[in-house]
């Protein structure tokens, strides 16, 4: 059950969930290294020494056909920036607004960029010019369109070899083309509904968009933009798809702003109550100046940041490389999830070569577009703890409700496990496992290890003796229905009960008497 939409229904018209932000990075794996690419070149009949004139040649045919596509498709040239800090994205609207374009391409533009290539060098000990590897400048190419499938979207190209290739997508932007297909009317700010007639038609739209041939889809885009690749490289030659980043947002879409706005204080300060940077950075050991902002030596991996955000606030954990955040728009409240770094999550799959007749194994997971729907079911997973967490916010439920029987002993399998020490011994252990951290990642041994040595809790101890007092009370909570263990893992995670303990221990002991006075009165 979706616990905020349960508690606000009355003032909530509508919500969607699925892709907002998708970036993938193509690349030639039998080029992408320099021995690779030396034995391509040496096929091909081109020495090493003559990589330079070889490569300026193949960067001229992609730039000059980039400009006849350019042309014929809008009836411009590229168009050169100077610098590469200037958005094109917004050059990019900017151009569509002043025309008038509605769907097509929009314009291709051309920038000098850092990137990754290679270069012919003499090899002393080999006694001939070999090709290394480095980081160089060379001419991307930009491509944005207002598809007519997808929406507004860009592809980037580099026109060095190893030819290097992104395209940027907006699931949102696909959402607005497929419900114009099926005649459903909405409203539209930026990439954020603010009405749909059919919500259970949008859902549905979403939810398709995972069923897509990404393969095939953006090979299409990649012969758009690069048509010569066949003639430079070969018709054996494809591109390796990975989905580099992606963001999963859910969207509660309110009557108007007034009815959000209200509410937002609320949930803001409950996210304050429940953590911030400073704690955050504390417990995981990294200096942290008197303000609570992160000093120069911290690590910024791990981060809890508030700032104003279009016309309302926004708050983001962040957690190796992967984020969630919510912040107010208009009329809508989003949750969204950010996933840089997949590897951080175990799934059941095969390892690459395995047949499919064979049992899964317990993998990270890849950026591979072969993961995506999993990937999108870790982002949905972390986004509904999020909102149950923040959901508890309007929780008029009282605090000996909530806490009861949990300080009583239980007998499960004629085995006695004590009863909780809320105020007391088990105090620091309940306010860890509701650290905001834990709404991105999960909960191990390792992680709880890093956060209480030292403390009064674990009594001086460390390393196997922590971690056995760890694992004990790890089944203790367990069993008191506080938290639950993830399937084949040693990971687990919060359950509905273990967010509102949390979350009222942390209330009551941000609280001050005279506050829960008023409250009680």
């Amino acid at each position: 059950m979706d616990t905020l939409l349960h508690r606000f229904g009355s003032l909530i018209k509508g919500t969607i969930k699925g892709f907002d932000r998708i970036i993938f990075k193509g690349n030639l794996r039998p080029i992408a290294y320099a021995l690779g690419m030396q034995s391509f070149l040496m096929a091909q009949g081109v020495l090493n020494k003559n990589y330079k004139e070889w490569v300026t040649k193949q960067s001229s045919l992609i730039i000059e056909n980039a400009n006849e596509y350019s042309q014929k498709a809008c009836g411009k040239d590229i168009i050169y920036i100077p610098s590469c800090n200037i958005r094109k994205e917004e050059l990019a609207h900017e151009e569509q607004r002043k025309h008038g374009i509605n769907e097509g391409l929009i314009g291709v533009w051309s920038c000098l960029e850092s990137c990754t290539t290679f270069r012919s060098k003499y090899d002393a000990k080999a006694g001939y010019p070999q090709l290394k590897a480095e980081k160089s400048r060379c001419k991307h190419l930009y491509f944005y369109f207002d598809h007519n499938d997808y929406g507004f979207m860009s592809i980037r190209l580099q026109t060095w070899a190893p030819y290097n290739i992104q395209i940027a997508l907006n699931g949102r932007e696909w959402l607005r083309r497929s419900l114009d297909k099926k005649n459903c009317k909405y409203i539209i700010h930026g990439n954020k509904f603010l009405h749909i007639d059919d919500y259970e038609l949008a859902q549905q739209l979403l939810d398709e968009q995972l069923n897509s041939n990404w393969e095939n889809m953006l090979s299409g885009f990649s012969k758009d933009v690069f048509p010569s690749m066949s003639d430079i490289l070969g018709d054996e030659m494809k591109y390796y798809w990975t989905l580099w980043q992606s963001e999963i947002a859910k969207d509660y879409i309110f009557n108007d702003p007034d009815s959000l706005k209200p509410l937002m204080d609320n949930f803001l300060r409950h996210a304050l109550i429940t953590g911030n940077s400073e704690r955050v950075l504390k417990y995981m050991g990294r200096p942290v100046k008197k303000n609570g902002q992160p000093h120069l030596l911290s690590n910024p991996e791990l981060l809890t940041r508030v700032n104003l955000w279009h016309d309302g606030m926004r708050i983001r954990h962040w957690v190796d490389q992967n984020s969630v955040k919510f912040y107010n728009e208009q009329n809508v409240l989003r949750f969204e999830m950010t996933m840089n770094n997949p590897k951080k999550y175990l799934i059941h799959r095969h390892t690459e070569g395995q047949k499919k007749s064979e049992s899964k194994k317990l993998l990270p997971m890849r950026k591979g577009i072969a993961d995506i729907n999993v990937r999108a079911k870790v982002s949905n997973d972390r986004i509904n703890c999020f909102t149950e967490h923040i959901s508890t916010v309007s929780d008029k439920t009282s605090i000996e409700k909530i806490m009861e029987k949990i300080t009583e002993p239980l007998i499960v399998k004629s085995k006695r496990f004590r009863g909780l020490d809320i105020m007391g011994k088990d105090m620091e252990l309940l306010k860890s496992i509701a650290d905001p951290i834990f709404d991105v990642g999960f909960i191990t041994n390792k992680a709880l290890q890093n956060k209480l040595s030292g403390s009064t809790w674990s009594k001086k101890m460390t390393g196997k003796k922590l971690s056995s007092r760890i694992s004990r009370h790890l089944s203790l909570l367990r069993t008191h229905g506080i938290i639950r263990k993830l399937p084949n893992q040693r990971k687990y995670v919060l359950t509905d009960k273990g967010q509102k303990i949390t979350t009222a221990l942390h209330a009551l002991l941000s609280a001050s008497t005279e506050d829960l006075i008023k409250c009680a009165a």
